[in-house]
């Protein structure tokens, strides 16, 4: 019996390993077992939740949170060593580019064990994200990288990954499998919502960390509410820092709304006229339900929206925002096919390690 060991840490990762373990379940001579690192505690990620996406429970959940990222990834190592010791893989598979990848990659290394990095060859060329750091240490460790575009094989072959001891394979991207499997189990959040809402999302710590940036990414959100609604899920650690800048909740002109789960946000992005955000997989989301992006940040790591237009980098300035909004909104956009694969990437993914193991 095969076995392959998938290190999983927040809920967007949870979700790219549920349609991959849809395919490791119909093989009966591969064994997967999936392990939590405990990274992102997240009180929609209950047994309903592994119930609707059609996977089981974690077998191991090792707790780790609430830490400085060198020292969540230190202990994080520390308690995934001992379980590939009594699992003894024959590959550890990690996702995206949390601390959780990171350890998962270093704990398999430490072991001798193969290693496969899924969304791999990913780059922002932004240093000063803890996400950078990341997915390029995790391609330098990795024995197979699955790619979720061209562009990623690309960075990779300009970063010298691309020799005998690594497998680069353009897999296409398993959030886009994700999002054609669940569209149809969308949930339609606890709220009113208009016929023309914009969705937002704000909480990379590129933003929150920064008072300037974070109050001005809100004063061009408040003049956009006045126009049309405006729905923000609200993380925790943007609320708190807000709260900290003495933002006033009480007369805001945004509908803040608690963290919604996957298939909640599904609606909201089947259902709204334009997404703001900073969070890398709600911009790629917003493309696959053809829906235009403003994007609260520099740089992305999906270059390909920007150059196909879907998709505007509009920084933190509050006027360059708001006019980016209403430029996009002025514009009827065509959506190209195929970005991001064919809706099969975890097909291929599966079957590739199945003949590497």
């Amino acid at each position: 019996m095969k076995k392959i060991v998938s290190i999983v840490g927040a809920r967007p990762q949870f979700v790219k390993a549920a349609v991959v373990s849809r395919q490791w379940a119909s093989m009966p001579d591969v064994q997967e077992v999936l392990v939590h690192t405990g990274q992102h505690f997240d009180d929609n990620m209950s047994e309903l939740f592994f119930r609707e996406m059609s996977i089981p429970q974690p077998k191991y959940n090792l707790g780790v949170n609430n830490l400085e990222n060198a020292d969540m990834t230190a202990l994080m190592m520390e308690r995934l060593e001992p379980v590939l010791q009594q699992e003894k893989p024959d590959f550890v598979v990690v996702f995206g580019d949390t601390n959780s990848t990171l350890a998962g990659a270093k704990a398999a290394k430490n072991l001798c064990i193969k290693l496969a990095h899924v969304e791999s060859g990913l780059r922002s060329y932004n240093m000063e994200m803890p996400e950078e750091h990341n997915r390029m240490e995790t391609d330098r460790l990795s024995d197979v990288l699955f790619c979720p575009t061209q562009t990623a094989v690309e960075n990779l072959q300009k970063e010298n990954i691309d020799n005998q001891r690594n497998k680069i394979v353009l897999s296409g991207d398993v959030m886009y499998d994700a999002a054609l499997f669940y569209a149809a189990s969308a949930r339609k959040p606890q709220l009113d919502l208009a016929g023309d809402f914009l969705l937002a999302s704000v909480h990379r710590a590129e933003n929150t960390n920064h008072p300037e940036a974070l109050l001005s990414i809100f004063a061009a959100l408040e003049i956009l509410a006045q126009d049309r609604q405006l729905v923000l899920p609200l993380h925790p650690r943007t609320r708190a820092k807000l709260a900290e800048l003495n933002y006033d909740f009480d007369h805001s002109s945004i509908t803040f709304i608690a963290p919604v789960g996957y298939f909640e946000m599904l609606y909201l992005l089947q259902h709204c006229q334009l997404v703001l955000t900073d969070s890398g997989g709600l911009q790629k989301e917003a493309y696959f339900f053809g829906k235009q992006c403003v994007t609260l940040r520099n740089e992305t790591e999906w270059v390909e929206l920007v150059q196909q237009g879907v998709n505007v980098l509009a920084g933190t300035a509050k006027e360059k925002i708001i006019h980016c909004v209403q430029q996009s909104l002025s514009q009827q956009m065509i959506f190209p096919s195929s970005l991001y694969g064919d809706g099969h990437a975890a097909e291929k993914i599966t079957q590739t390690l199945s003949l590497l193991m």
